[in-house]
C-alpha cells in the first residue's frame, strides 16, 4: 500500500467531507508527482480504485479519468489550416 499511496493523499481525500472534483484533481496531481519516475501509474491507480473507490465520490471519478486513455490529438493550425489548403496538394 505504501507504494501506491506513499503520502496517504488518496486515503485522506476520501475522508474529507465536502471535497470537490477540483480538490481531487489537485490531490491526484500531487500524488502523481510523488510517484517515482520508473513506476507505472496505471496499476497503482487500479489498486487505489479497488482499495478506496466509493461510488458517488469525486476522487473515484478522478481516479477513473486518470486511467482513461486520452484521445490522439489531431494536428490543427499552421499556415495551411489558416488558408484552407488541403494536405498533399501540389
Amino acid at each position: 500500500m505504501s507504494t501506491a499511496d506513499p503520502k496517504g493523499l488518496i486515503r485522506e481525500s476520501y475522508r474529507i467531507d465536502g471535497i470537490t472534483a477540483g480538490d481531487c484533481r489537485s490531490i491526484i496531481l500531487d500524488w502523481a508527482l510523488s510517484v517515482p519516475l520508473d513506476v507505472q501509474t496505471g496499476p497503482l491507480l487500479q489498486y487505489l480504485l479497488v482499495a478506496y473507490g466509493v461510488e458517488d465520490h469525486p476522487m473515484t471519478q478522478v481516479l477513473r479519468d486518470a486511467l482513461a486513455t486520452p484521445e490522439t490529438p489531431k494536428r490543427r493550425g499552421g499556415r495551411g489550416a489558416r488558408l484552407g489548403y488541403e494536405r498533399d496538394r501540389g
